[in-house]
């Protein structure tokens, strides 16, 4: 073998070396990253029990994001059932109302105690009344087309399985809220809200956080606007 040869060899094999180091790394880093799964807890444990073969979360953070957000939640279940022959059981829906939209997580005696408090964020007139509601108007079946939930109601949507996020950390600033106004306890005032909460409605650490969780156990992820 001449030298020229010695050398085109060694410098061919050299090159076959790094090549398989360098696609070792690679696999290696692409198995640590395909490695990660993330910590479960008791916690969120609910979110893993509720049936169906198709997982949506919808965040809602607004006024007219928590009636888009049931407006949302009825769309997948009519589209699933038309198009995919699905029933309701078999499609699992989460609708988070966090931030301003929290006030729509609790019922309408919670509406009808605090009304200045539950409206002071969302800011929603009651078409019917011209005036700040006393109920809270996205459970009610009275008002079709007039709110941004286009009569996609709350208590339709627990019938076909729709379980409720509702953000605890919010939930604590409208006690705080609450209990500024009429000079009451934040501490008693929150355990009375999270005792009148929506049916089908889970008291979460944050809606935020809720929304990381879903998404670790599968749920597709929608914002509400």
């Amino acid at each position: 073998m001449t030298a020229v040869a010695s050398r085109r060899s060694l410098v061919q094999g050299l090159g076959a070396t790094f090549a398989l180091m360098f696609g070792a790394g690679v696999a290696n880093a692409q198995s640590r990253v395909t490695q990660f799964q993330p910590a479960r807890h008791p916690q969120d444990a609910w979110l893993d029990a509720i049936p169906g073969k198709h997982r949506t979360f919808i965040d809602a953070s607004t006024v007219d994001g928590g009636g888009s957000a049931l407006l949302y939640a009825y769309n997948l279940y009519l589209a699933n059932r038309s198009d995919y022959s699905l029933a309701e059981r078999d499609v699992a829906v989460v609708v988070c109302f966090r931030h301003s939209a929290t006030a729509f997580g609790f019922n309408d005696a919670m509406w009808a105690k605090y009304p200045k408090a539950m409206n002071s964020t969302p800011k929603l007139a009651d078409p019917k009344t011209k005036q700040p509601p006393t109920t809270n108007l996205y459970y009610s079946v009275d008002y079709g087309s007039e709110l941004p939930n286009l009569g996609s109601t709350i208590q339709d949507l627990v019938k076909w399985g729709t379980q409720f996020a509702i953000c605890s950390m919010a939930t604590r600033g409208l006690a705080e809220g609450i209990a500024s106004e009429t000079g009451g306890s934040a501490d008693a005032i929150y355990k009375e809200l999270i005792a009148n909460i929506i049916p089908n409605g889970h008291m979460v650490t944050a809606g935020v956080l809720a929304a990381n969780r879903a998404q670790e156990y599968g749920y597709t992820f929608l914002t509400a606007l």
